[in-house]
């Protein structure tokens, strides 16, 4: 049978002696893997087209769309995927919000911070390493999470920076806390020979889930 286009399309066609149904039918089958596969949500996806071959496309109603990378396995990469929303960050007792609310985002493998967190009492954080809150258990990474966060400069502040951590599983047991524990170090020093420390943290960044 004749073949048609980069997708090699079997249509009757020259010598061929055209038996429709049969003909309609092998060429359904050759167009199904190429159509964008309507599904619901993941669950649904991974349940109806576990067996698909290779480079099928799945897509929700919400514009969700995936690949499928494996003829063998049920593995898929994300094409799109709107943007999630913000999540809370769950303070740790005797720490409230600062200018700006702590919270998170899941996205594509990473978590993404944002927001600023004070001791409620209004006093200084601890210089040495201090649990500001934690994160859900969704955006708890495999290995230990570090990055640079800004801090307050009023009173006797010297850099205004400190380092801040997102404890993964080998964490637990720390002294500072458990998996998902967010945690605080202040970098700074005594600028006139106060006490070294900030008035708030500021925990934007961001960092892998992997």
């Amino acid at each position: 049978m004749a073949t048609i286009g980069y997708a090699a399309l079997p249509v009757p066609g020259g010598g061929d002696s055209p038996t429709t149904p049969g003909h309609l039918a092998e060429l359904a089958v050759a167009i199904d893997p190429r159509l964008w596969q309507h599904v619901t949500n993941e669950a649904d996806r991974n349940t109806r087209l576990a067996g698909a071959p290779a480079r099928t496309v799945a897509v929700t109603p919400n514009g969700t769309s995936w690949i499928k990378t494996s003829a063998t396995m049920n593995t898929w990469i994300t094409l799109w995927e709107p943007l999630p929303a913000w999540q809370p960050v769950t303070l740790a007792s005797g720490y409230v919000a600062g200018e700006t609310v702590p919270q998170l985002r899941i996205w594509q493998g990473r978590v993404w911070t944002r927001g600023r967190i004070a001791r409620a009492d209004g006093t200084l954080l601890p210089a040495a390493g201090v649990r500001l809150g934690s994160v859900p258990a969704a955006a708890i990474p495999k290995q230990l999470a570090m990055w640079a966060g800004g801090g307050s400069l009023t009173g006797d502040a010297m850099t205004g920076v400190g380092r801040v951590e997102v404890f993964s599983p080998d964490q637990d047991g720390n002294i500072n806390g458990n998996r998902g524990s967010l945690v605080w170090h202040s970098q700074d020093g005594m600028q006139d020979g106060g006490t070294a420390g900030v008035f708030w943290a500021d925990i934007s960044g961001f960092y892998w889930l992997d």
